[in-house]
């Protein structure tokens, strides 16, 4: 993919409805959005509006019904995928971040990272050495031996954060990640992302209901019955 492109996520006119007849619902309705390397870009709006469902059409995890995505400077959908092996472009080009941090819990903090790391066919050493990195970069090293079950939920969500990063993603994908945080916990998870989309030239894009991080998007797209109803 281009390594030099402005916009790291261009969508046009993208739609995408479920299910049929009186049961019909318009999740999305002809979304255009850019987003830049380097933008934190909050998806805001009441329940059911499409947020989720536009986050996981950009991930790739939701096919849409019309319009067309271009990540990276590469045109990935446009009447049908225009990419064949879609998980590999999720793992070489997305970081996700959830709001549970779904972590393996059988794992360690480090192994959880370096996971990512062996799926991209690096070796255990340079594993280990990227998600120690990665670990020391988001200062929760210390707990790199810890299991999920033995982090504060802060930790475990700084954990989650390396893992999104391990793959030196161009797109992290953040579906609320702050609701199971408090306000300071919030705000530094918030903080940690803001420094990884100008240092790793990343463009982050948040689904979030939290009032307590808006001051932390650059931008804010919001979304109402699956229209874009205002950006701000």
């Amino acid at each position: 993919m281009a390594a030099n492109v402005t916009h790291v996520v261009e969508i046009s006119k993208l739609s995408k409805t479920f299910g049929e007849g009186d049961s019909r619902v318009t999740a999305l309705a002809d979304v255009d959005v850019s987003i830049s390397t380097g933008e934190v870009v909050g998806l805001i709006g009441p329940s059911g509006s499409g947020k989720s469902t536009l986050l996981n059409c950009i991930g790739c995890i939701t096919e849409p019904d019309e319009g067309s995505i271009s990540l990276v400077g590469q045109e990935i959908y446009g009447d049908g995928y225009k990419v064949g092996d879609l998980r590999r472009l999720r793992l070489e080009t997305i970081g996700f971040i959830f709001q549970a941090h779904n972590l393996l819990p059988f794992l360690t903090a480090w192994e959880n990272v370096a996971l990512v790391c062996n799926l991209l066919g690096q070796g255990k050493k340079e594993a280990h050495a990227r998600a120690m990195e990665l670990l020391d970069y988001l200062d929760v090293s210390r707990r790199a031996t810890a299991f999920p079950s033995q982090l504060s939920g802060g930790e475990a969500q700084r954990v989650a954060i390396a893992r999104a990063l391990a793959n030196g993603p161009r797109i992290i994908l953040a579906d609320e990640p702050t609701a199971a945080l408090d306000s300071e916990r919030a705000g530094i998870a918030m903080d940690l992302l803001r420094r990884v989309s100008r240092e790793q030239s990343a463009a982050v894009i948040v689904v979030s209901h939290d009032e307590k991080v808006f001051s932390r998007f650059d931008r804010m797209l919001h979304l109402r019955d699956g229209r874009l109803e205002r950006t701000y």
